[in-house]
């Protein structure tokens, strides 16, 4: 039976910048569109950006030793897909909330992990496990 697929829809400021964050720099493609929202394929899920003022900030928890923002998104991928999209961040000066690397080493839940903003500050995370039965690992 396939996975169902998850639909979000989260705020920015401008969507000129969305189309160049999510379209062009992350490669997901473009769906429909109106003239205060754009919709993406986001690893096969769809986000759709849409125009919206400024919110307040929200907190962050501490997950093994990083401050991680508790409003954020984002996607499993495979460990080569993963190093991929983190040496595309990192060549295009990403600002990286939490740097690609290694989060649970030796225990259960192992797996990189990086955290970036998109230009609205939208928190994204995007992780990879080496065995993906670790993904629900207590």
């Amino acid at each position: 039976m396939p996975r169902p697929r998850f639909h979000l829809a989260f705020p920015v400021r401008d969507l000129a910048e969305a189309r160049g964050f999510y379209g062009v720099l992350l490669g997901c493609p473009e769906g429909r569109s109106a003239d205060d929202w754009v919709d993406f394929d986001f690893w096969g899920h769809q986000i759709v950006a849409h125009l919206a003022p400024p919110e307040y900030p929200v907190g962050v928890n501490q997950v093994d030793g990083e401050a991680v923002p508790v409003r954020h998104f984002g996607v499993i991928l495979e460990p080569d897909a993963w190093r991929a999209l983190a040496d595309r961040l990192t060549a295009n000066a990403a600002r990286f909330l939490i740097a690609p690397q290694v989060r649970f080493a030796g225990r259960p839940g192992e797996q990189s992990v990086m955290f970036v903003t998109d230009p609205s500050g939208n928190a994204l995370e995007f992780k990879a496990f080496a065995d993906d039965a670790q993904v629900f690992a207590r």
